[in-house]
């Protein structure tokens, strides 16, 4: 069965398409006009070894605010669409990703169960023209429409374009994991309630 989901979202503030399979190849298409997000997006894609195609516009000339929160909302809603019933599902995953003078620990539980813990503080308020306080935004909605338990712990570091790009390596290998197919499980929900 292929694990894939297409979103399609048109507000007043942005326009966006996204494409996501869980059992890619680290392949990703991607078109916004936050050039910050297309490059955490694509780092994403290839550390878990997904496939993604994005095609955002937005009202970049406000902020990249709607443009970054929005492709979170289709890539939470395309996760959760993409994992279906969750038979046989590892559903916890956890990575821990170095990069530089940075270490950054993401774990994730796919539990229907939305919830952030973000323990992070960046000593720069901008990467570029990027405000870093929407990595948080972007994380928030991801979590909230994938419905996942997202913890989010940098550790360490001092360079904010470093802390960030390890936040979004972690997320992806954490999730890897966590949406790996386990054959012990046999199909079964992973869950002693029977259901997620």
């Amino acid at each position: 069965m292929e694990r894939t989901a297409s979103i399609e979202r048109n507000t007043g503030e942005t326009q966006i398409k996204l494409q996501f399979s869980i059992d890619g190849e680290g392949k990703s298409d991607l078109n916004t006009n936050v050039p910050f997000m297309t490059h955490m997006l694509d780092l994403f894609t290839k550390h878990g070894h997904f496939d993604l195609t994005v095609d955002a516009k937005g009202d970049v000339e406000v902020d990249d605010h709607h443009t970054t929160e929005d492709i979170g909302i289709c890539l939470g809603i395309a996760l959760k669409d993409a994992l279906g019933d969750k038979k046989g599902i590892k559903r916890y995953g956890n990575a821990f990703v170095p990069m530089d003078e940075t270490l950054a620990q993401v774990v994730v539980d796919l539990s229907n169960r939305p919830h952030l813990e973000f323990r992070a503080e960046f000593p720069s308020q901008k990467v570029g023209t990027f405000d870093t306080e929407l990595v948080h935004e972007f994380l928030w909605k991801l979590a909230l429409e994938a419905r996942m338990n997202l913890h989010v712990i940098v550790h360490y570091g001092h360079n904010t374009h470093h802390m960030i790009e390890a936040v979004f390596k972690a997320l992806a290998r954490a999730l890897d994991e966590a949406t790996q197919i386990d054959e012990r499980a046999k199909g079964r929900i992973p869950s002693t309630k029977g259901m997620l």
